[in-house]
Parts: structure tokens; C-alpha cells; sequence
């Protein structure tokens, strides 16, 4: 057996039956994938049964299109935690790609696309080549390039002083704003992208290549899989997927909001994780993250809809939801090597 047969075999195993055959193992590996989804159900169901506005095609809507932008940078941010890295710089690139979409709308959508997708891209692409090749701590490369990124940003709008607009009948900002079927474009765009990193994740090599990373890099290096090059290409797409967020918001927001993105990469990690992903690797699904970003998103509009409670309970609500989600992620690994 060739060594990327190896690969894809191992990857395969813990994309369909990760746990063998035994039913214990099934239902821990069901619970373990599929658990975020369950909740994503009762919550929506509660939510509805409790608040009558909650369904309501309003509601829904801008929901959707705001939980569009989060979910791309999460999909970035789960080829990179697959991999067993983490990327912290996605917040400050999905600010300084909305507003270089905003400055460059005046020349035309194809620069307002393709600048942020190049700078963000760029980042992303050095963050790769220092932790891939000069083997430097993730979590250092990818904060040292949040704080860059925000420095750039800065540059950028004069300290924050300058605000750029995009005007609201380019086709630009009908990406933002455009409905097709009565969903906006970004959440079509976003759906498609995920119907492609769910296809390049289980059915390519490079999708092989990042599971074998994250669950045994040195192994996976020994088999003769590009460790370096993977590990590179994960956080240059991490980039390009908070550039293109970032773009998307812009067009919708037709500005370029210097203060938005803070926080952004504690809800992306949090939206990985609670869809099933490992944080120490080797595990995950492009579905699972969907699902994540969607039940933070149905969270936040529940204390939206109660009213009576501070948008500061949204932090303190997800972040203990995410301590749960961790918790059960341990037991269930242990769990699983128990059995």
C-alpha cells in the first residue's frame, strides 16, 4: 500500500467510522459529531416555542446573512485546527479586508474582491511559512499578525479617522445586499464554499494530507506527506477566507468598519470546536463548524429576543457553552481509548 493510500485510508476512518465497529464506540463518535446539531435543533425549537417574533422571515434573514460571515472565516479556521495549528489573526484580517474592499470599490468589484483576498491571503501565507518552515509556535506567528494586520488597518484609514463608503448601486454592493429566492448572496456564497471545503476535505488528497497532519504529524511526514507545504497552505486559506468575510460585510454594511473583528477569532475557534472539531487535531468536518457558527448565532438572538438581559451575556453564555463542549470532547476521547 502506497503511502497516500495509507493516508487516505486513516483519514477516511476518521471521517466515517472513527471509533471501529464495537456500540459503544459508534455512539460516543454520533455523539461526539452530530451532538452540536442535536442541541442546534432543541434550541431552535425552544426559541420558537418561547419567542413569536424568532421565526419570522425578518428574523431569519438577517440571521443567516449575519452568521454568513462568521461561518467563512470558520471555515478556514477548521482546515487549520484539523491540522492541529490555530490561527488568532483571522479577526483583525476580516476587518482590514472589509475596509480594503471598501477603499478599492471605487476602482471596481473585481479590486474590491481581490485586494483584500491578496493582502489577507499574503498574511496568511507568511503566518504558514513561519510556522511551517521556521517551525515557530502558532499561537505567537498568528498574534504577532493580529496586531500587525490591525496596524495596517490603521495605516490604512488614519487611525481610524477615515471611514470608506461603497456606493450602493455597484454591483459590489449588490453582492452584500442582493437576495436570490429571498436568501441574501452572501449566505448562497457561503453555502457554496462550504459544499467545496466539504468536497476538497474528503475527497482530495490535500484533504488526506491535513487530516494525517493534525493526527500524527511526525508519522505523517515518515509516510511522505508534504507536512510543510499543508500546514502553509491551511493558513494561507485561513487568510483568504477572512478576506473575502471581510469583503462580504463591507458590501453589505456598503462601508469599511474600522472597529469590526474584535473577538472574531474567539467566535470562529468556538465555532469549530462546538461543531465536533479537535482541538488537538486529526478530527474534524467542514459540517460540524456550520452547525457551530449557526447555534452561537441562534444563542445570541435569544438574548437579542429576552431583551432584558445585557449583550454581555451573549460573551458569558458562549463562552461557558464552549467549556462544556471542551469538557464533553475530553471525556468522549477518553472514552473512546478506553474502549
Amino acid at each position: 500500500m502506497t503511502a497516500v493510500q495509507t493516508v487516505e485510508s486513516e483519514s477516511s476512518t476518521f471521517e466515517e467510522e472513527p471509533l471501529g465497529s464495537s456500540r459503544a464506540e459508534r455512539l460516543s463518535a454520533l455523539a461526539q459529531q452530530h451532538g452540536a446539531l442535536v442541541t442546534l435543533v432543541v434550541a431552535v425549537i425552544a426559541a420558537s416555542l418561547s419567542f413569536d417574533t424568532f421565526l419570522t422571515v425578518d428574523n431569519l434573514s438577517n440571521m443567516a446573512v449575519s452568521s454568513a460571515f462568521l461561518a467563512v472565516v470558520a471555515l478556514g479556521m477548521t482546515f487549520v485546527i484539523i491540522t492541529g495549528g490555530i490561527d488568532l489573526s483571522v479577526g483583525s484580517l476580516f476587518a482590514l479586508g472589509g475596509v480594503l474592499a471598501a477603499w478599492g470599490s471605487q476602482y471596481g468589484t473585481l479590486v474590491a474582491l481581490l485586494l483584500p483576498l491578496a493582502v489577507c491571503g499574503l498574511i496568511g501565507l507568511v503566518n504558514g511559512l513561519l510556522i511551517a518552515r521556521a517551525r515557530l509556535a502558532p499561537f505567537i506567528v498568528t498574534l504577532a499578525s493580529l496586531l500587525a494586520a490591525r496596524g495596517i488597518l490603521l495605516a490604512v484609514t488614519n487611525e481610524g479617522a477615515t471611514t470608506y463608503l461603497v456606493d450602493e448601486k455597484s454591483f459590489f454592493a449588490r453582492l452584500g445586499q442582493d437576495k436570490i429566492l429571498g436568501i441574501g448572496v452572501p449566505v448562497w456564497i457561503t453555502v457554496a464554499l462550504f459544499v467545496l471545503g466539504a468536497v476538497v476535505l474528503r475527497r482530495t488528497r490535500f484533504g488526506q494530507y491535513v487530516y494525517a497532519v493534525g493526527g500524527n504529524e511526525d508519522a505523517a511526514a515518515l509516510m511522505g506527506v508534504p507536512v510543510a507545504r499543508t500546514k502553509t497552505s491551511v493558513y494561507a486559506l485561513s487568510g483568504l477566507c477572512a478576506g473575502l468575510a471581510g469583503a462580504l460585510n463591507a458590501a453589505w454594511l456598503v462601508s469599511g468598519v474600522t472597529i469590526l473583528g474584535s473577538g472574531m477569532e474567539l467566535e470562529a475557534i468556538s465555532a469549530v470546536v462546538i461543531g465536533g472539531t479537535l482541538l488537538s487535531g486529526g478530527f474534524g468536518f467542514i459540517s460540524g463548524s456550520l452547525v457551530g457558527v449557526l447555534l452561537l448565532k441562534v444563542i445570541q438572538n435569544v438574548i437579542n429576543q429576552i431583551g432584558s438581559l445585557d449583550s454581555a451575556y451573549q460573551q458569558v453564555v458562549s463562552g461557558a457553552f464552549l467549556a462544556v463542549v471542551v469538557i464533553a470532547q475530553t471525556w468522549l476521547g477518553r472514552r473512546r481509548r478506553m474502549l
